[in-house]
């Protein structure tokens, strides 16, 4: 049986996050988000080289920094329930606000943090099913109101 190029309960597109302390970021991720490990991979000789965790129905992968592999900031956008409680439990949990929550002409709410590896975390949820051309309108709008 032919095996599938993409794990099961991987999506095409994995977020990779390289950064200096694997575990820290998993547990920021945990309180901040409900992370969920799945995988931890030992580093020979102690430590951690990657965690594989869920946040939601998405696979995130963790992996730490070393000299083949330096680490980089990187940003996500992450779809969640209530963005205003959230980016509450995200801050707590030891992230800094990039964005307080607010609702968007684009049609959702949405904040930002920065978690204490240096990755943006971009928080939303849906208000608003838009269409191509009322999502244009809205953007158009705000643009010209940006500019006055």
């Amino acid at each position: 049986m032919p095996v599938s190029p993409v794990p099961a309960g991987y999506h095409t597109v994995t977020p990779y996050l390289i950064v200096a302390g694997v575990p820290a970021l998993f547990a920021y991720l945990a309180e901040a988000f409900g992370a969920r490990e799945v995988r931890r991979t030992a580093a020979p000789g102690g430590g951690v080289l990657n965690i594989e965790a869920r946040i939601g129905d998405s696979m995130v992968m963790l992996v730490e920094a070393r000299s083949a592999h330096d680490a980089r900031p990187a940003s996500l956008y992450v779809y969640v329930p209530d963005v205003d409680v959230v980016h509450a439990r995200a801050v707590a949990a030891g992230g800094t606000s990039l964005m307080e929550p607010e609702d968007m002409f684009y049609g959702e709410r949405s904040a930002g943090v920065a978690d204490p590896a240096g990755n943006h975390w971009w928080i939303s949820a849906r208000t608003e099913d838009l269409s191509s051309d009322e999502l244009a309108a809205r953007a158009a709008a705000h643009q010209a109101e940006s500019s006055a």
